[in-house]
């Protein structure tokens, strides 16, 4: 499905990596760096981040809808009850989504430990808010070549997501997922969202 320029705001000083994809320019628009303390979105947010190592983040942007529908809107709950039938049905059908047994493998078990730390923290959110003390960091980077890859705050967080089972966490997926929910403002100073 190919998507338009996103011609409402067309004039406007964006981060340099949107580009004129309605799809990327809509994400970054309304939901990149908007703080997030939704724990279904936050589950999302990181299955997303996995299924993109190795990817460009528009591709998996334009399986987001597909993504929704095959792992039952990221029922937790439910994603974590998946037996290997539902892996090797996602996988023999069409679902629109990555084809990756070990990453469909890595949302079940993402999810068994998602609801581990539900019940330790009392939510995933207090959890992973608690790696930025509670508040967004905001940088000031004039250009998108200046955002690095990965930071202390990610390198910890993607430490300590392993140590609690949880797969696709690598200090780079965990630096990306910590900018799309919000506890990283990784806008440009140029941007109208920093």
């Amino acid at each position: 499905m190919e998507h338009e320029m996103y011609a409402p705001y067309e004039n406007i000083q964006r981060c340099q990596w949107v580009g004129s994809d309605g799809l990327m320019v809509q994400y970054h628009d309304n939901e990149w760096g908007v703080p997030t303390h939704d724990e279904t979105l936050l589950f999302e947010l990181l299955t997303l981040e996995g299924a993109q190592a190795g990817l460009s983040w528009s591709t998996i942007l334009k399986k987001r809808e597909n993504y929704k529908i095959a792992f039952d809107n990221f029922d937790i709950g439910k994603i974590a009850s998946y037996s290997s039938d539902k892996v090797e049905n996602l996988l023999s059908h069409s679902s629109g989504i990555v084809k990756n047994r070990l990453k469909i493998e890595s949302v079940i078990s993402n999810a068994q430990a998602f609801i581990k730390i539900e019940h330790r923290y009392g939510s995933f959110d207090n959890y992973l808010w608690s790696f930025t003390d509670g508040k967004t960091i905001k940088n000031h980077w004039r250009s998108h070549l200046e955002i690095p890859q990965d930071t202390k705050e990610s390198r910890k967080l993607s430490k300590e997501l392993k140590k609690n089972g949880f797969k696709f966490v690598g200090p780079t997926i965990c630096y990306s997922f910590m900018q799309a929910a919000g506890l990283v403002n990784d806008h440009t100073v140029d941007c109208f969202k920093y």
